[in-house]
């Protein structure tokens, strides 16, 4: 488990068009304080090439997202590690729900099936990626394939492409 120290911030601000929901920091993440911090994630550079930012920002710069209107959050603020390691008592849904509807982003982003499923309290085998059926008082919720390194097997860019196209039609 992470040392209060350790944890990353939630990063909100009123009216994002977009927040990152993963389900908990890793470790590299954890300890660089700076979100999808690992080399062999995806996360920063499929953003971009996707069209969702200007150019590759590096993991430190998170928080410079802000300015484009998109924020970050996990699950579970009292781990970190790889999500087999991670105790049901480690996740906050109801703390996530309660600063989604507080911030009220045009739309979330689970960067992982295992985040969605928590959220949605199902298998992580129920979850499919893409736009999700709407949700009463809730944004827009899509699901992505995992950046992770560890998740190689299932990466899939078209989620993530899906997302952007959302985004910028919208």
């Amino acid at each position: 488990m992470a040392q209060q120290e350790d944890k990353l911030p939630d990063l909100f601000a009123p009216d994002l068009r977009l927040v990152f929901v993963g389900t908990a920091a890793g470790h590299r993440s954890a300890a660089e304080r700076a979100y999808y911090a690992h080399p062999g994630n995806r996360f920063w550079r499929t953003l971009h090439e996707v069209g969702l930012t200007p150019r590759c920002f590096k993991p430190q710069e998170f928080r410079d997202l802000l300015a484009l209107g998109i924020g970050f959050t996990d699950m579970s603020k009292r781990g970190s590690g790889m999500d087999h390691t991670l105790t049901p008592d480690q996740f906050e849904v109801d703390r996530f729900n309660a600063a989604i509807r507080q911030f009220r982003p045009r739309a979330i982003a689970f960067t992982s099936k295992k985040a969605a499923s928590l959220w949605y309290g199902v298998p992580t085998k129920r979850v499919e990626y893409g736009l999700q059926p709407s949700q009463p008082d809730f944004p827009a919720v899509f699901v992505l394939s995992s950046p992770s390194g560890a998740a190689t097997s299932h990466w899939n860019i078209e989620p993530w492409q899906a997302l952007s196209d959302w985004l910028n039609a919208a």
